[in-house]
This record gives structure tokens, sequence and C-alpha cells, in this order.
């Protein structure tokens, strides 16, 4: 503007105000780039991904508190999510620049005050009257980028929100909710690229893992994971998954289940994207001979194409609802003499799989529950020695003969992560021995209707326990320690620098052990039970864990006589954090 205001102001005064204003917009915090999330397993002073790095360790190197001193933890805050809308709160916290962001129950995201506990902000999604969740309304996390805070919604939809704000950036559709689908898991961004599953497999369901650009939600790449269906890539056919009726008969494919609900983890050495994928639909195994690929398996996609570069599956015509959405880990480990790059998986099938991450290859498949009655372990060819007697029996016109089953379809381990020190060489699996009586029963699918030709009743196997945090030595197959709780294992796992282990129960404690002899250290009762994942970083100087509290998930709304011992834990919504006293 020229004028006499201009006019007024001296070249001194006009180049000391250009000057003023010159660092704040270098300075404008843009937020974390892709090297920053690449970094993340190595950069103490945050927490950016899901899994604390991309290839989902869980492990810190922060070693501020330790075996010597983790007795003295006390709560720095705790920071309700209020209202009604309590549930399962399975969500892991992110921490970046002074602000700590948490997903709900009900597809909900919080900006909190990493230093008091004050809340900046809140995003309520708003939800159909229609969606068909399976196993609660939780969310296990957010992703975050520059300035967006991304997370996925039950009605199948991510959201991008401005991370200083909740204001909404960007919503797109990832599948149509009234068809039965939902999204619960936490993305994961590779290469300015937001990766995501869906959820869904009880009701027919294509399971799918898919690609879109984290600055505006527009779609990349599509790759169906049952075979028969067409891949695309930037809105042109990009090649069928698999072989049409190689191992699907008729036109059961269109509705085959293998949800990819869990989310997955990335490994930058082999540029690959590994995710899981859920049980084939329907659950009667014998209404869809063959192996049903690629259910119950382990993928390896290229992020760049999604186009599928190998996969592993654990349980070949899968008739338990054992699914394989566990997560999938990458580690470098030397057996035999030899230096390899391998990946761990602790199934819901009760077994712990190492494979070759740069083939997929078998390594090994050990036992990490009490019992399997389906299996009694694996081949050579990594293919499972069946039970027949195991399998539940074809019905008739109604209901057939019930079989005992274990581990029950809840699984060895269900979708809580587990942990890999980098110190110790162990994998900490949060696990559950039970099992359970289950039957076939006729089912034809609809549309958006449950899809599963079974009935269950869940059953304790074991007097003093169902949940057993285990150490396991992925060289050896062996099981190093154990801790048993009364109470189902729900919740994530951190491993430290500290020599610490860090997971909590649904009897409403987190807990501390020594990573190297399982010895309980320290616990803290947060008033609800925890079945969230734990994290840590480093702030002002100091140590700090934190969690989610708030009971829920599938136990409590599938687990039959096992949730009704344990029916009075009350529900709650918090999260809290903790440090040592100064």
């Amino acid at each position: 503007m020229k004028g006499p205001m201009m006019r007024a102001l001296s070249g001194a005064a006009a180049l000391s105000l250009a000057v003023a204003a010159a660092p704040l917009i270098a300075q404008a915090p843009q937020g974390p780039t892709d090297a920053d999330l690449m970094n993340d397993a190595a950069s103490t002073g945050d927490v950016l991904t899901y899994g604390m790095g991309p290839q989902a360790h869980r492990f810190s190197t922060l070693k501020a508190i330790d075996t010597s001193n983790v007795s003295k933890l006390v709560p720095a805050f705790a920071a309700s999510l209020g209202g009604e809308k309590q549930r399962g709160q399975e969500a892991q916290p992110i921490v970046y620049d002074g602000t700590i962001y948490v997903t709900g129950s009900y597809s909900r995201v919080f900006a909190f005050d990493a230093r008091t506990g004050e809340e900046k902000w809140q995003y309520d999604a708003r939800l159909p009257d229609g969606i068909m969740p399976c196993c609660d309304v939780v969310n296990r996390g957010a992703a975050i980028y520059g300035d967006k805070i991304i997370f996925a919604t039950l009605d199948a939809r991510l959201v991008a929100l401005n991370r200083n704000t909740g204001k909404v950036i960007w919503n797109k559709q990832i599948a149509d909710y009234k068809e039965g689908y939902s999204a619960t898991a936490a993305p994961l961004i590779v290469k300015g690229m937001v990766i995501t599953g869906n959820s869904g497999g009880e009701f027919g369901v294509v399971g799918a893992v898919e690609a879109r650009d984290v600055n505006t939600g527009e779609l990349i790449w599509h790759r169906p994971v049952i075979e028969g269906h067409m891949g695309t890539l930037k809105g042109k056919d990009n090649g069928i998954t698999g072989k049409l009726n190689a191992t699907w008969t008729g036109d059961l494919w269109k509705s085959g289940g293998g949800a990819t609900w869990l989310g997955g983890t990335y490994d930058p050495e082999t540029n690959l994207l590994f995710f899981g994928t859920g049980n084939p639909a329907p659950w009667n195994s014998h209404l869809r001979p063959g192996d049903n690929l690629y259910t119950a398996s382990t993928l390896a996609i290229d992020p760049d194409t999604g186009v599928i570069k190998w996969h592993f599956q654990t349980t070949p015509h899968d008739g338990w609802d054992f699914d394989g959405v566990n997560e999938f880990i990458p580690f470098d480990a030397t057996i035999n003499g030899k230096p390899m790059k391998l990946g761990a998986k602790a199934d819901r099938n009760g077994y712990f799989f190492v494979l070759d991450r740069t083939n997929g290859k078998f390594i090994s498949a050990n036992k990490f529950v009490m019992q399997t009655t389906w299996a009694n372990g694996f081949n050579k060819a990594g293919k499972p020695n069946y039970i027949p007697e195991g399998r539940p029996p074809a019905p008739g016109e109604g209901k057939g003969k019930p079989v005992f089953a274990s581990p029950s379809f809840l699984g060895g381990k269900n979708w809580m992560p587990m942990a890999y020190s980098q110190d110790t060489g162990l994998f900490y699996i949060p696990s559950n021995d039970w099992g359970m009586d289950i039957w076939n029963e006729p089912i034809a699918y609809k549309k958006g209707a449950a899809y599963l030709g079974a009935g269950f009743t869940i059953k304790s196997i074991a007097e003093d326990h169902i949940g057993a945090l285990r150490a396991m030595d992925p060289k050896t197959g062996k099981i190093m320690w154990e801790y048993k709780n009364k109470a189902p294992l729900w919740g994530g796992v951190l491993t430290t620098g500290g020599n610490l282990v860090f997971t909590g129960t649904p009897e409403g404690y987190l807990k501390a052990f020594d990573a190297k002899t399982g010895q309980e250290l320290w616990k803290f009762q947060t008033g609800s039970g925890v079945v969230g994942s734990p994290v840590t970083w480093e702030q002002d100087g100091e140590q700090y864990v934190a969690v989610m509290s708030g009971w829920g998930g599938a136990v409590p709304l599938w687990g039959g006589e096992v949730a009704k011992s344990f029916k009075d834990i009350n529900q709650g919504g918090a999260l809290w954090v903790f440090k040592l006293p100064k």
C-alpha cells in the first residue's frame, strides 16, 4: 500500500519489521517428514509411528528408567476421554512437539498437552447408525505427517485432521459400511502415502490394502487380497490377485473374507510392506474347499505399485477363525553362522513363525501356547501337520457335532502387538491359553449380514491363568520366561534399553518386568482394564511412559463363559503418563 502510512515508516523501521517477520515464516512448524518417520526407532524425543518405527519393534533405546529404579515410577498426569463413550481403548499414543495424540472409542481423536495433560482439541467422527464392527467400537491409533493427524473410522473412512486445530483437511471413504466394512487400524505412512487395510471379515467382505496421497487422500493403488480380484494403480487395472479359482471353487472368492484389519509394517531395507490377512469366509470350511488364498497369510507388497511380491499362509483352509492378521516384524539374526534378514509373527493359531523376509521362505514355526489341537507342528515345507479330528465336521441339516479346539478363535495371540528387544534378541508375546467347543452350521452369503456358519463356546484350559506374557528366542523357538495372568492379556507390549518390558492387564494394571528374567518389578492400578499399547519418550531431560486405560475389545463381547469371569471390570477412558520423581 502506497500512501501516508507507508511513507511514515522509515527504511530502518521497515527493515526491522521484515527481519522480525522472517523467522516466523521460516520456523513455522510443518511437522514430521518421511525421513522423520523412517527414523522413528532411533529418535527418542517423540513417538511418530504405530510400533515406534516402521518395523514396529516397539523398542526404545532409552534407559533412564531401568530395572534399578522403575519401582519408583509415579503418575505425571492422567487425561480423561470423558463422556459416555467408554468401551475398549486400544490406541497407541503419538507424541510430537509437546503434544500427545490418541484415538478413542467411537472414532474420536484427542490432542493433549504432553506436559500438563490439558486437552488442546477433540474430534468426534459423525458415525451412522448402521455400522457393523465385529469386535467393539475400538480404534488402535493415528498416523502423523506434516501438519496432519490421520486416522480410520468405524464407518470405513480415512480422515486427515490439522494436528494443531483438529479441523478436517480431507475425508475419504475406504469401503461401504453397509456391506459390513469398517476400519480400526492405525494407518502406516510410507513415501508420502497413507497405507491402510480394512475390517469386516465376519461379513463376507473382501480384504484389501490400499495407498492414498497423504496430502489429498486421493487413491494411488488398491490391492484386494483374495484371488480373482483386480488391483488398480492410478486408476488403471494392475493385475489380478493370484489366479482365479486356483484355491477357491465357483464364486466363493467374491465374498472370501481375508480382512486386513490390523494394519501393516514396512521394511526400508527390502522396500516391502508386510500385511497380515484375516479369516476366510464363511468360518465353515466345508463350504469352501481349497487353501483359500490369500486368507490367513502374510503378504509382502511393493509399496510403489501394490503388487504382491510373496506370500506365506499360516493356516491353509482355516476352519477355526485363526486369522493370520498378526503383525510381521522384520529383524536381523545370524542362524547357523549365516546372517539373515528375517521376520517374525506370533499367529492366532498358536505358532511363532520365522521367515526369510526377502522372499517369504519358511525358516521355523514353534508353539508359543499350552496346546494346539488343530495341528501338531509344521513340516520342513512350512505346511501344518493337521490333526484331522481337530477340524469341526460338516453339519447335516442343522448343527454339526462340536469338537474341542485350542487355541480358541480369539487366538494364541490376537490383535495386541508384541515387541522385539535389540538388546536381548527376544520377542515379548502377549499370549492367551484357552480353547473352545466349535461346530459348523449351514450358511448362505447375504450382503451386510454375518457370514460365519459356525457356533462356539470359549473355555479355560488352565486353573491359574489365561493370559501369559512370554519371551521367545526366535533363533531356537524356545520360551525363555513367562508371566501368567488370571485374565486374558489384551494389550500391547513395550521394551526398552533399560532392560524393561511393559504391558497392561484387564485387571487395570500397567506392569513392568525384567526383560531378561521376567521378574515383575512395578505395577500401577489405572482404574480400568489396560488394553492399549504403551510407549516411551524423552522430554525436558526426563523419560516418560504412557498408556491408554479403558476395558473393552473382543473378550467381553465374544468370550462366553470366560467373559463372565471378568464382567465386573469397570469401563473407563483415560491416558496415563508416568515418570520418575525428581
